[in-house]
């Protein structure tokens, strides 16, 4: 009999929660979360201010023309062409979402849901591409549409990925021959030299 009064005063009781110790952990943690995310938004506005002197985005004439090919995806951001991490983010050009494009003999018509619209001229065009990233998305090889252009004097590339992902390559065909992409002249001055030759 003694020993199982030995026995009872020698078990431990199950250790009490400190309730004070664990709430401070989450305060501190949901604190160093917000703060995180103001450090973003910051870095955000910081972004935008320094590129305040890319101008307003152009919008679609009243009467573009007839559409040449129309494609419904997502806009994943634009960047500094050939730079796929400097993200523009002036005028609403680093928000993501949903997209509906349409290519007319007057330019690309950018219509975003949510999100401020653009157009880009015919004359502002410069080539497009099918690559794998921008704006820190990536994908997979070849997933992303990206439509090179000037805006202010400086050159954007604009990332987009369709729903019907096999639409792109018909995409970058099309802008290219309307533009006249380097490569396309490159292929007509070397077919003009074998010919000269």
């Amino acid at each position: 009999m003694t020993s199982l009064l030995e026995l009872a005063a020698d078990k431990e009781s199950a250790e009490v929660t400190d309730w004070a110790a664990r709430l401070g952990w989450v305060v501190g943690l949901l604190l160093f979360i917000a703060l995180v995310y103001w450090l973003m938004r910051e870095g955000w506005k910081w972004r935008g201010t320094l590129q305040g002197d890319l101008p307003e985005l152009p919008t679609a004439p009243s009467d573009p023309g007839p559409a040449r090919l129309e494609l419904s995806g997502r806009y994943h951001g634009s960047t500094t062409a050939g730079q796929w991490l400097d993200r523009i983010v002036a005028h609403g050009l680093g928000t993501r979402s949903r997209v509906e494009l349409t290519l007319t003999d007057a330019g690309l018509d950018v219509v975003r849901p949510g999100a401020t619209d653009f157009f880009v001229p015919v004359a502002q065009l410069r080539e497009a591409r099918l690559d794998k990233g921008i704006a820190g998305k990536v994908l997979t090889e070849g997933g992303l549409l990206v439509v090179t252009w000037e805006h202010g004097g400086k050159l954007l590339d604009s990332g987009f990925r369709s729903d019907q992902a096999a639409e792109q390559t018909e995409w970058v065909e099309a802008l290219n021959d309307m533009v006249g992409s380097p490569d396309d002249t490159n292929d007509k001055n070397s077919t003009t030299e074998g010919t000269a030759r």
